[in-house]
């Protein structure tokens, strides 16, 4: 969440979990607390019936304090959601020089034989994940783009800070999956010829920074991913092909599951959403000066 002034009024930003950042303005503020709508959404997909949220936040040493009212159009909803937060640091006020930074030994995430190390994120969603054949894969009946689904995600027991990762990962034509850089910044799974392209498109850190080509290969052929995450700025190579630069990452992106920058977080593969293989998975966390 963020708040800033635009004619004289608040402007908000705020995201839960998949659902978009706004900006939605203030309909109220007053004594410390802003009030405001977010967008309302379908209880159910061609549900003729829409779930209204009301936002009421405000900060009580130095912590935000709010609380986020649901109804249903129809009456059948009536729900109350309690939330706090922390303000983060701010971004630094230059990029990392990564000519100086050193890298630790690269660590195997994935040992081709079994998910040691890695467990689902959700335990009441159904595990799709297997290892088959040195390949870490995601089976699931899911074909088309919708942001969640009944199959679970998976994550690392561990957690990391800064850190190079590669990942080689297979998407067939017309699906999607997504890593999380620390639990926080997907960078996007589509083959090249995806419906989502530019800031959704390959190479993106979703909704977040669009890369400067689009570098990906067509879908159902194997495809390279080497990401560096130094003081909260992406450096994004696909396939060989540098598509983004060292660039800041403002905020987590959707479907995030960490959402402080200061701390460590997993890595995080979607797979509620299509089918998707994983290979070659190795990290190398930073261990020197920045």
């Amino acid at each position: 969440m963020s708040v800033a002034e635009q004619d004289g009024s608040p402007l908000v930003r705020m995201r839960v979990y998949i659902g978009p950042d706004g900006p939605y303005s203030a309909t109220e503020a007053a004594n410390g607390r802003l009030k405001f709508q977010l967008r309302r959404h379908r209880a159910a997909q061609g549900s003729d019936v829409f779930i209204e949220s009301a936002v009421d936040v405000g900060i009580a040493n130095g912590k935000l304090h709010g609380v986020i009212t649901r109804t249903a159009t129809d009456g059948s909803v009536n729900e109350r959601t309690r939330f706090t937060g922390k303000r983060i640091p701010p971004m630094p006020q230059s990029p990392p020089n990564l000519s100086k930074v050193r890298f630790g030994l690269p660590i195997l995430l994935f040992n081709g034989k079994d998910l040691s190390g890695w467990r689902p994120h959700e335990s009441d969603k159904i595990n799709g994940w297997s290892a088959q054949d040195g390949t870490l894969v995601n089976t699931t009946p899911k074909t088309d783009f919708s942001a969640t689904g009944d199959h679970a995600n998976l994550r690392t027991e561990a957690e990391f800070e800064d850190f190079w990762f590669h990942v080689e990962f297979l998407i067939e034509e017309n699906r999607n999956s997504g890593i999380y850089l620390s639990g926080m910044y997907e960078a996007q799974v589509v083959d090249r010829d995806s419906r989502m392209q530019g800031i959704q498109g390959p190479g993106a850190i979703f909704g977040r920074i669009a890369p400067s080509t689009n570098a990906g290969k067509p879908g159902g052929q194997w495809q390279t991913y080497d990401l560096t995450l130094v003081d909260r700025h992406v450096t994004v190579v696909l396939n060989g092909v540098k598509v983004i630069n060292n660039q800041p990452i403002a905020g987590p992106t959707a479907g995030a599951i960490y959402t402080d920058p200061s701390a460590p977080g997993p890595i995080y593969l979607q797979g509620d959403h299509t089918a998707v293989k994983y290979k070659n998975i190795y990290l190398a966390p930073v261990v020197g000066a920045r």
